[in-house]
């Protein structure tokens, strides 16, 4: 086999391996990512099927329910939409009706089933997700509440 056959196939092994390589950490860091919706989002079934994900909001005033154990039942709201949170846990102590919250978690039949609930860190605090999906829902209800004057 000459040289150049030989440089030619160092490069070609080198190339598939470097692909392969590419396509690991993609499919690695995909795997992994957990993105972030608002219960407007979830209400319009913009949130992915069968993936974990983040969802972020206020907790509704008066929407916590302590089942059985450690399981506790809430509702998650941006002032437009609402999604109903389960989650089995002990919850933060900063976990508060009114305030902050992002749980993440899956959807499964209509609930949002949480793995993990963040709240958050003193009182003048809100995560720039929250703050971001309450100000959306604050603009989607304004033209409907400006015509009621």
């Amino acid at each position: 086999m000459k040289a150049r056959h030989k440089r030619m196939g160092f490069v070609a092994f080198g190339l598939v391996a470097l692909g392969l390589a590419g396509w690991l950490v993609i499919n690695a860091l995909d795997n992994n990512l957990s993105y972030f919706f608002s219960p407007t989002e979830v209400a319009n079934n913009q949130q992915p099927a069968n993936h974990i994900f983040r969802l972020g909001g206020l907790v509704k005033e008066d929407s916590v329910k302590r089942l059985e154990g450690v399981d506790v039942e809430f509702v998650i709201t941006d002032r437009v939409n609402e999604v109903s949170v389960v989650y089995s846990g002990i919850l933060p102590d900063l976990f508060e009706e009114g305030q902050g919250v992002i749980a993440q978690g899956r959807i499964d039949n209509g609930i949002f089933k949480a793995e993990e609930v963040l709240a958050k860190h003193d009182e003048n605090y809100m995560p720039p997700e929250v703050a971001e999906a309450l100000a959306k829902g604050e603009k989607m209800m304004m033209p409907a509440n400006m015509g009621q004057k």
